[in-house]
């Protein structure tokens, strides 16, 4: 997993960044001139993180990559939790996904991978079912783990990469 979001991170940076173009002077040597192009990367909603005094973003892009900050199952515009279970967290936290996405030019079936953070990983078959059930017949890349004590007493944590 941690190899697997280095590589991530590198291809995101050094994608675009360095261009290698071999020329042949007049000398029939190779000259190897070097451009660099930055990828901008861009802080996406951060007022609105701001507003709850959250000390982060809704998203980073960088090219055509969005970083999704994670998603819990917040009504929205409220800092409360739905009701009803690991189900009902996991759906509503798949719409603040989607809503997100939009919002920056994105879509579901652009989701190339997802993290999962469960409170209790007894409840993974559960969450999976509302998960899938969001997500239809797209299958992004995806990794589901247990970790004790999510913000807000959540269930479930979801952050994915996607693409614009």
């Amino acid at each position: 997993m941690i190899k697997l979001i280095w590589l991530c991170i590198i291809i995101v940076f050094f994608n675009g960044c360095i261009v290698v173009n071999e020329t042949k002077g007049a000398n029939a040597n190779k000259d190897v001139a070097i451009s660099k192009h930055k990828n901008k990367l861009e802080v996406l909603g951060a007022e609105k993180t701001k507003q709850h005094n959250l000390p982060f973003s809704e998203a980073v892009a960088v090219g055509d990559l969005l970083f999704l900050s994670g998603q819990i199952g917040t009504i929205p515009g409220q800092m409360k939790l739905v009701t009803g279970g690991i189900q009902a967290q996991t759906k509503q936290t798949m719409l603040n996904i989607f809503t997100v996405l939009e919002k920056y030019g994105s879509s579901a079936n652009k989701i190339i991978k997802c993290t999962i953070f469960l409170d209790n990983i007894g409840d993974w078959q559960q969450m999976n079912i509302a998960y899938i059930d969001a997500l239809g017949t797209h299958r992004p890349a995806r990794s589901a783990l247990g970790a004790d004590g999510l913000a807000l007493g959540a269930n479930v944590e979801i952050e994915c990469i996607a693409t614009r």
